[in-house]
């Protein structure tokens, strides 16, 4: 199990509602000089992105870095593909899991550890219809309890 404990960058909230997250890794991910610096400011976006196993090699696709405005030439493609920095033992862990049925591997954050850019991603397997409703449900419970325990405590 990963653990954020630096500045966030970009959230998958998505990701939390279309899947049941099994398991998360920690991975790094190889940029260039102006997409850090692009990363610092904040633009990133990994809500359309997904993750390949290709060659014995991980790589993220359709994660958006805005290109840097000072960068002129040295800016690359927003959405060029990017390669995720993982052992190779746990590159054929997830391999393995991915060959099941329904499993597939997600990203779920951007974010700084000191000064480097990590990437969490996860082991998931898809929610059904009925699955998010009752997630929504929970939600919805939770909300209204939180709200009368305000109300109670207030009066």
């Amino acid at each position: 199990m990963a653990k954020t404990n630096g500045k966030l960058i970009a959230n998958n909230k998505k990701a939390y509602h279309d899947y049941f997250i099994l398991d998360t890794y920690e991975t790094g991910i190889a940029l260039h000089g102006t997409e850090v610096k692009s990363l610092r400011m904040g633009k990133c976006s990994i809500k359309e992105s997904f993750i390949r196993i290709e060659n014995g090699e991980v790589f993220i696709y359709g994660m958006h870095i805005s290109p840097y405005e000072k960068g002129n030439i040295f800016n690359k493609d927003p959405l060029r593909v990017r390669k995720l920095l993982l052992h190779k033992a746990e590159i054929s862990k997830l391999l393995g899991k991915t060959k099941e049925k329904g499993i597939a591997v997600i990203p779920l954050k951007v974010y700084f550890k000191g000064s480097l850019v990590k990437v969490e991603i996860g082991l998931a397997k898809g929610k059904k219809l009925y699955d998010k409703r009752q997630d929504i449900a929970k939600k919805d419970q939770k909300r209204e309890a939180q709200r009368e325990f305000k109300v109670r405590n207030l009066g």
